[in-house]
């Protein structure tokens, strides 16, 4: 007897002799036979007795005497089936492979029968595939596996037969393929696999397959020309017909080749070869098909393929997004899963989130932000929302009301980081805050903020108020609210936010001094500026909130009076290496002596000019810009300090000239330093070509620093005044823009600080 899945196969004999005359047999035949006694009772509760004695009552081939022989039978097939469930369940794919048209058979296969299937698979094509679909049949039971394996000339004969016949029946490769399938499915065979080289055979059948696909698509197409110009379409449907049935059968082979072979890229190795086989250009070209079964395993194997950098880059050089945007959205909810998944690990490169951009695929996204897939969905967009090319382009579509509902729906609840994330990279577009602030936007969004102390809210709500334009203007009721979260005991994060939000209201009509005094803000920022009082992000925030409120003279002059100005110098010996603060708080100075009372604090009792003439010639090009223009207005004000900048400025702009000739009077000993040949050419005789220093626009140093603009305003009588010093700022009420960084950067356009006069 032997087990089979809840049954037991009785092996037996039938005799047949035919008797002579005299009784003597004198021919005879003996034959093989099995009956199968199926178990479908049998489960971790049944009575193995009693079940023994009824199998032996009703099977008159069992003798009575082997009753303890089908208990231990039964017992042990009752425990072993328990532990192969959860072998199965623990290592078959999800995805199984189904069953397809042409595995049916009209007997059950035998495992004591393998030598009579492989004897098979040495006769006629069809009798290889009936050998190879009763192998398959064995293989498909992870019982049998262990079994096969031992079997090398099962498997020798099945691995040559599909390299010699594959091209001759498509039912024999797909069936042959499914048998070494179910074997990959189990890591551990998967040296059998390559041993006999299945892998790199299956990338050469699934490569020649595509080929004729093609072929058939052009063979199709020329028929149906031909039909239409003789106006019969006998001859086309008939192709057509044909095509679909040897499409049918392609995508079988298609789809068990591929899973072979995804089960094969688990070892990374493998996985580098069929890159090197061009696996991923296979697979996109694949991604041309309509059968949803094998569309979902092409863009499974290209998810797990897009993790390496190398993969994802092939997927970059080929139109990989525009093919899977055709597949978003779709009915099939396993295959917009995947598809979406691949999409974010693409999303990654700028490069490919503008493909996803080009191929329309905002829209598409933006309509699954109410679906199933919402956070799959919103994790490409954010992608696509961190390049500020993009951003505008979210306003033409119905994203921003959605994320804000999803905000507002959230009720006391905290939001999802990356809802929160992407509304704050939506918020750095001027046209998107104009949306998020239309009706009550921007008060549910103030009220969330203020009453969860959420400070990702609170830089949604700071990216908003960064933009000039008439809804700046609806800040001016929440300065309150800002002004009061300063002085309470909050979370440093928050504050940071509320500081940075108040610094970006530079209104006009906004009355700072009485915001300054209700709140007494005064005390606090002046204790905030000393170093290492606070994290550097919150002292930073203070310093940009001292620059907007000194926009206002009676605000100058208040933060004077309390000292403010010992103490940003202070600050800015300490964070002299760092280009952000060195900015902010020179942009303080500017606005300090852009008032009377402020400027000859500045000027007479502090160093803050001689601070601002070592500035002047930083290599932040931002630093430099905010440096002049406040020397400006120094140099015009003040005769002796403006006899020191006049003298910097002279000395800078003729240091290059210095040096050069210093270093030809030290070079003119020695013309030839480098041997014998033509003279080498010596900084000295760089004098001899006046085209390098002069232009059409005046002098131009060589190094660069001074911007052409300034030799020309020189020229033409710009920058001088009746003293020899810039123009008086008295005559002009522009106001440079507070830099928004070190570097200048804004969310939608770069400031340049020029050389023209101010007031």
């Amino acid at each position: 007897m032997e087990i089979q899945k809840k049954a037991l196969v009785v092996q037996y004999e039938v005799e047949a002799t035919i008797l002579g005359e005299t009784g003597d047999p004198m021919l005879g035949e003996r034959k093989e036979c099995q009956k199968i006694i199926r178990l479908k009772s049998l489960n971790s509760n049944t009575d193995i007795a009693s079940l023994a004695r009824k199998v032996v009552e009703e099977c008159r081939l069992i003798s009575p005497s082997r009753l303890p022989e089908v208990e231990q039978l039964l017992f042990y097939l009752q425990n072993r089936k328990k532990s192969a469930e959860k072998k199965e369940k623990k290592q078959i794919k999800p995805r199984d492979l189904t069953p397809f048209e042409g595995m049916e058979l009209d007997e059950e296969a035998n495992i004591n029968s393998i030598d009579d299937y492989v004897e098979l698979l040495y006769e006629d094509i069809p009798e290889k595939i009936r050998g190879a679909t009763l192998i398959l049949h064995l293989a498909r039971n992870p019982d049998n596996l262990e079994e096969l394996l031992q079997n090398e000339t099962a498997l020798g004969a099945l691995a040559r037969v599909l390299r010699e016949d594959w091209k001759q029946s498509v039912d024999l490769a797909t069936t042959i393929i499914y048998v070494f399938f179910c074997f990959s499915s189990f890591s551990q065979f998967h040296g059998l696999i390559t041993h006999y080289k299945i892998g790199a055979l299956c990338m050469s059948i699934i490569d020649h397959e595509l080929k004729r696909y093609d072929l058939w698509l052009d063979e199709l197409q020329k028929k149906k020309k031909a039909d239409i110009l003789s106006n019969l379409k006998k001859e086309y449907e008939k192709a057509l017909k044909k095509y679909h049935g040897l499409l049918t059968k392609q995508e079988q082979l298609l789809r068990v080749a591929l899973y072979l072979l995804l089960n094969l890229s688990e070892d990374t190795r493998t996985e580098l070869k069929m890159r090197n086989k061009n696996i991923v250009h296979l697979l996109v070209k694949t991604l041309d098909r309509d059968s949803e079964e094998l569309l979902v395993l092409v863009v499974s194997f290209l998810k797990k393929l897009s993790i390496f950098l190398e993969n994802k880059n092939d997927m970059a050089e080929i139109d990989t997004v525009e093919k899977l945007a055709k597949l978003v959205p779709c009915e099939h909810e396993d295959l917009l899963n995947v598809t979406l998944r691949l999409l974010l690990n693409l999303s990654f490169d700028t490069g490919l989130c503008s493909k996803m951009v080009h191929a329309d695929l905002l829209p598409k996204l933006t309509s699954l932000l109410d679906e199933v897939q919402r956070q799959i969905a919103m994790c490409i967009l954010y992608h696509i929302s961190m390049d500020d090319r993009f951003k505008s382009m979210f306003a033409y579509t119905d994203c921003i009301p959605q994320v804000m509902k999803m905000l507002f729906d959230c009720g006391e609840e905290r939001f999802d980081a990356e809802l929160i994330s992407f509304c704050i990279n939506l918020a750095a577009n001027k046209r998107n805050a104009q949306i998020m602030c239309e009706g009550n936007g921007l008060k549910m969004l103030m009220k969330r903020a203020l009453k969860l102390k959420d400070p990702l809210m609170m830089k949604m709500i700071r990216n908003i108020s960064q933009h000039d334009g008439p809804f700046k203007n609806l800040f001016i009721d929440y300065v309150g609210d800002l002004a009061a979260q300063i002085g309470l005991k909050e979370e440093e994060e928050f504050v940071i936010e509320c500081l940075g939000t108040l610094s970006n209201l530079t209104i006009p009509d906004l009355d700072w001094e009485l915001v300054l005094k209700e709140y007494n803000l005064v005390p606090y920022l002046k204790d905030h500026l000393k170093p290492g009082s606070a994290e550097d992000d919150l002292i930073l925030e203070v310093v940009i909130m001292i620059g907007t409120v000194s926009m206002d003279d009676s605000c100058a002059v208040m933060l004077a009076k309390s000292g403010i100005i010992p103490a940003l110098i202070e600050l800015l010996n300490a964070q002299q290496e760092d280009d952000e603060f060195v900015c902010q708080i020179v942009y303080v100075f500017y606005q300090m002596v852009f008032h009377q009372a402020t400027r000859d604090v500045i000027i007479k009792e502090t160093q803050a000019p001689a601070y601002l003439i070592d500035l002047m010639h930083d290599k932040n090009a931002e630093i430099r810009k905010v440096c002049d223009n406040t020397l400006d207005i120094i140099a015009e004000y003040d005769v002796e300090w403006g006899k020191k900048i006049q003298s910097e400025k002279f000395r800078w702009h003729n240091s290059q000239w210095l040096e050069m000739v210093e270093n030809r009077q030290m070079d003119e000993a020695e013309p030839f330093m480098y041997g014998d040949g033509e003279p080498f050419l010596q900084n000295g005789d760089i004098l001899e070509r006046p085209d390098l220093f002069y232009s059409p626009d005046g002098i131009i140093p060589a190094d660069g620093a001074i911007s052409p603009e300034f030799f020309t305003d020189f020229q033409n009588g710009d920058l001088l005044g009746p003293q020899g010093f810039p123009n008086g700022y008295g005559q002009m009420g522009v106001t440079p823009a507070r830099p928004a960084t070190a570097y200048g950067f804004r969310p939608d356009e770069q400031l340049y600080y020029g050389y023209t006069a101010s007031r």
